[in-house]
């Protein structure tokens, strides 16, 4: 069941429902009564994207596919458009992305909604042949009213390293999932996110890691903040294989509520079938210390600025993990210009 194999049959049936676990807090067949018609090729202006690059990749309204190739030992910094730029209607389109031995690719992933009322999906494949070296900075803004779901399948090999950070506003319905096959052989994993909600805007970041084999290694670090009416949806898994011994895997997801109408919904696991491993995930859920605020206040700074300021305090720390310095700055900016405007 998917959003894509219910665009492709017309039947509604084919969208996930709170019935089903993984989706429990993302009902999408219960929010979308009707589909839209299928997005058109669109040939206006998209404007310039968030990232800078020598290179850029664009997919618009999911027409055609994009097939990225780096040959072994290539180095590239690539950003990569993903566009619905038409209101009311729906598309998917296809990623692939493989990254040859011992090749770097940073990948500036931008998903950003011109259109409003879009219903999007984009699938994404992406290998690392050994040794390989990714990081993929995905920066997710979509229109408000917009359902968007972004599917990534992660496959590394031996010695290979992945690194993600996540940055999301959300949208009316927004979920972005990635799965990695970890090998273990000395490969190295980063999943990170951040997410800043206002207004009725709803983010689900759901992550399944399988350590399928000896010495592999992941870190992983969530932080969000929910306003308003918004709702923020965690759920990570790291599955640690019979014969997966000496896995190293840490999982960490810390969010803020700054309204009693706001949500936060996380579900961490840990599902361990091996002995000789170390594994730990911590889950905190809280609000900003009002004392901090105080302090904040009689040194002459405003009440809304001191709790922008010790928000973007909170989730700087994933910001800073970023290996990429523009991408890093990028995302900086962003979150400045998020509790710019959000209603804390």
């Amino acid at each position: 069941m998917s959003l894509a194999s219910a665009l492709k049959t017309g039947d509604l049936t084919e969208l996930p429902s709170r019935r089903d676990e993984d989706w429990r807090w993302t009902d999408l067949r219960g929010l979308i009564r009707t589909l839209p018609p299928l997005s058109p090729k669109f040939e206006g202006d998209i404007g310039v994207g968030p990232f800078a690059a020598d290179e850029t990749l664009t997919l618009v309204n999911g027409q055609g596919a994009i097939d990225l190739t780096l040959a072994a030992g290539e180095t590239r910094v690539i950003s990569m458009r993903l566009i619905s730029a038409t209101a009311a209607t729906a598309h998917a389109g296809r990623v692939r992305i493989t990254v040859g031995e011992g090749a770097r690719l940073t990948l500036l992933e931008s998903h950003e909604g011109l259109g409003e009322g879009y219903l999007s999906e984009i699938a994404l494949d992406i290998h690392l042949a050994s040794d390989a070296v990714v990081e993929r900075i995905v920066l997710a803004s979509d229109a408000p009213e917009a359902v968007s779901v972004v599917d990534a399948e992660v496959a590394l090999s031996a010695g290979a390293r992945f690194a993600q950070t996540l940055l999301t506003s959300g949208a009316r319905r927004q979920r972005i999932e990635t799965r990695v096959a970890h090998p273990g052989a000395h490969a190295d994993l980063r999943l990170d996110g951040i997410y800043l909600l206002d207004g009725q805007r709803h983010a689900d970041l759901t992550t399944q890691v399988t350590h399928a084999g000896v010495d592999g290694t992941t870190s992983q670090l969530t932080k969000g903040m929910v306003a308003d009416q918004a709702r923020g949806v965690f759920q990570g898994r790291i599955i640690v294989q019979p014969g997966a011994d000496q896995t190293d895997a840490r999982m960490g997801h810390h969010a803020l509520i700054l309204s009693d109408k706001a949500e936060v919904d996380a579900k961490p696991e840990l599902l361990i079938f091996a002995d000789d491993v170390s594994c730990a995930h911590g889950n905190t859920i809280g609000a900003l210390d009002e004392q901090a605020i105080f302090y904040a206040r009689q040194r002459g700074i405003p009440e809304m600025e001191a709790r922008a300021m010790l928000t973007e305090a909170f989730v700087g720390e994933v910001v800073e993990r970023i290996e990429h310095e523009p991408a890093r700055e990028v995302a900086r900016a962003w979150v400045a210009q998020r509790l710019g405007r959000s209603n804390i």
